[in-house]
């Protein structure tokens, strides 16, 4: 534990890619098969589910270091991290236990799932004290479900690389579905990672898929298109979906499903599971999954919104699945009965591709059709119907692209070429503090738009979203100084003051809710920029956002 502690640090402190990469070497280096199989399973992104409800670490935390209730909250919004602020607070250990990482997690926090709350407290203090304060913070960030350091996991990827002597993107393969929920990481699952390489292990895949290849942001203007990209011929164009990016998996008669994040999330669309039947054994398909319900007066592809009400439900009734069938919307093979196909061109995969969804006319499965312009100006003006569809833009696709790992461009490019978000001026109503650097700031804000136009009587302000990223760090530290100086109230964490700022927020989507005030939610909102020229009276009201929905 004590190790994977100073790793942490050594991370947390650095702002330089060389410099944890360094780190991670070091640590991978000398630690135990183990220990290093839970470090890749965090480093790369591991998410296992909280160990111990807040509440009663916060009860006990507050006991243990004899702080009255309010002074440990005004603690913890001073430092703006659970973990931090209860490391902190209780009295310093002498000792510092040498139990390795995997020796703490399955021995001692692992069984703290599921515990009740007085267990529990009898079981934490002896624990805590055997700990150094590093220690003891990062173990709280592991009970919390917390941890987060500042590594990606392709520079995780590329550490082991560098250690193992192997191709990166053999590793990167050899990661995927490590940090699935329902992985358990072993020595003998780290040791897999780092093997040699070996003739036959492509074909010891099960229902293994392969690393996701991302596409870039595109933001230039149209009229630069030729100089950029050259003429539209070489591209692969199609819609930008969206609903969820996935990956089909039919091997040795059985099925699996994907997600980008690396889910397995094969038992949430028992509608695709028709696909077993359909799929010859060795294909992997890429695509979207989106709800499906052909209309004769608009697209089938339903928004985003209609799929959201079956993210998170534990259960899918009859009703919900009749009113939200899916379907796959495929656009690219990597796999062809057994044979790897991410290295042949775009087009050739794309060609095969067509002729896997004609041979299953009955399953759950679309081609994602492709777009045609002689300019790129056609294009743009085929772009704009985006909303119309419910799509998010284009994908541009190079013909002679091969399939990539993550966001890179050495085998090759996608674009994705989005339409501009939607955009409204909102009043900032309610802040509170953010978290990490941010923990002295007010930086999470809500906003809200007038309920009626200007002159109405009884005119008021009504909350519709919630935003923390956009502004520059001293626009942050400006409208920090504004917040303290107009609070009006606080409730907890969070502070109501004198609308005075305007900001435009931009947003991906919008739908009706009712579960909010407005009636109104929308999607990855945004702040765009401070509207230092506009007054309060000047926002946007709710017709403004009603008249987006249409």
């Amino acid at each position: 534990m004590k190790a994977f502690a100073e790793l942490y640090l050594r991370l947390d402190g650095t702002t330089s890619s060389n410099a944890k990469l360094d780190a991670l070497r070091d640590y991978f280096s000398s630690a135990a098969p183990e220990d290093a199989a839970w470090a890749v399973y965090f480093l790369a992104g591991g998410r296992p589910r909280q160990l111990v409800p807040t509440r009663v670490l916060r009860e006990l935390a507050t006991t243990l270091a004899g702080l009255p209730d309010w002074l440990f909250e005004e603690s913890y919004q001073a430092v703006g991290d659970l973990a931090e602020t209860i490391s902190l607070v209780l009295p310093p250990s002498a000792h510092a236990s040498d139990a390795s990482l995997a020796e703490w997690l399955e021995c001692h926090l692992l069984p703290l799932r599921g515990l009740p709350p007085e267990h529990i407290q009898q079981r934490l203090p002896p624990l805590w004290a055997q700990l150094d304060r590093p220690s003891l913070m990062l173990c709280l960030k592991l009970i919390t479900g917390s941890f987060r350091v500042g590594v990606s996991k392709l520079l995780v990827t590329r550490a082991l690389a560098q250690l193992a002597g192997l191709d990166a993107k053999r590793v990167a393969q050899r990661l995927v579905g490590y940090t699935d929920i329902g992985h358990r990481p072993t020595a003998a699952s780290y040791q897999m990672l780092v093997a040699e390489e070996s003739a036959d292990e492509h074909r010891q895949r099960g229902g293994q898929p392969y690393p996701f290849f991302l596409a870039h942001a595109l933001q230039a203007p149209t009229e630069q298109f030729d100089d950029l990209l050259g003429p539209p011929g070489a591209w692969q164009v199609e819609w930008k979906w969206d609903g969820i990016r996935a990956q089909v998996v039919k091997r040795e008669g059985q099925l699996w499903i994907w997600s980008r994040g690396e889910e397995l999330v094969t038992e949430r669309f028992p509608e695709l599971h028709g696909l077993a039947a359909s799929l010859p054994d060795g294909t992997v398909l890429d695509g979207e999954i989106v709800v499906w319900k052909p209309e004769a007066d608009g697209p089938a592809v339903q928004p985003f919104a209609v799929l959201q009400q079956r993210i998170g439900r534990k259960t899918l009734g009859k009703k919900l699945l009749a009113e939200a069938p899916v379907v796959l919307l495929a656009y690219d093979l990597l796999e062809w009965h057994g044979e790897d196909w991410r290295n042949r061109p775009q087009h050739t995969r794309r060609q095969q591709l067509q002729q896997v969804v004609e041979d299953a006319p009955l399953a759950p499965l679309q081609l994602s059709p492709l777009l045609a312009g002689q300019t790129w100006q056609a294009l743009a003006s085929l772009r704009e119907q985006s909303r119309s569809l419910g799509v998010e833009g284009l994908m541009l696709k190079q013909r002679e692209a091969l399939y990539g790992v993550g966001r890179t461009k050495d085998m090759g490019v996608w674009w994705k070429w989005k339409i501009d978000p939607f955009s409204v001026d909102a009043v900032l109503v309610y802040a509170q503090r953010g978290h990490g650097r941010r923990a002295s700031l007010y930086s999470d804000y809500t906003f809200a738009v007038w309920n009626a136009p200007p002159g109405t009587p009884e005119r008021a302000l009504v909350p519709f979203a919630k935003a923390y990223s956009g502004l520059s760090d001293e626009e942050m530290r400006k409208v920090d100084a504004i917040i303290r100086k107009t609070t009006v109230e606080t409730f907890g964490p969070v502070r109501s003051v004198t609308p005075t700022l305007v900001f435009e927020l931009g947003f991906e989507g919008i739908a009706l809710s009712k579960r909010h005030k407005s009636g109104i939610a929308v999607r990855f909102p945004r702040m765009l920029r401070w509207r230092l020229d506009k007054p309060v009276e000047e926002a946007d009201d709710l017709a403004a956002l009603q008249a987006l929905l249409a």
